[in-house]
C-alpha cells in the first residue's frame, strides 16, 4: 500500500488515500473526505510503483 496525497477538484483541500501498487489499471468513484463531493480516480501502477494518478469532478 502506497499513500498518496492528491488536492480534492471540489474544495481543494489536500487530502489522502491508500493506493494498492499491486494492482496495475484502476478506476473508480470516491467522495471527498472534506467536502463528500463525488471524484472519479484514475491509477495506474507498474511493478509496485505508482505511475500515474488523476483525479477529476463527476
Amino acid at each position: 500500500m502506497y499513500e498518496h496525497f492528491f488536492t480534492c477538484p471540489h474544495c481543494w483541500e489536500e487530502i489522502s488515500m491508500l493506493i494498492d501498487t499491486s494492482v496495475p489499471h484502476q478506476k473508480y468513484v470516491e467522495d471527498c473526505e472534506v467536502c463528500c463531493n463525488p471524484m472519479e480516480i484514475m491509477v495506474s501502477c507498474e511493478d509496485g510503483e505508482l505511475i500515474d494518478f488523476s483525479v477529476s469532478v463527476l
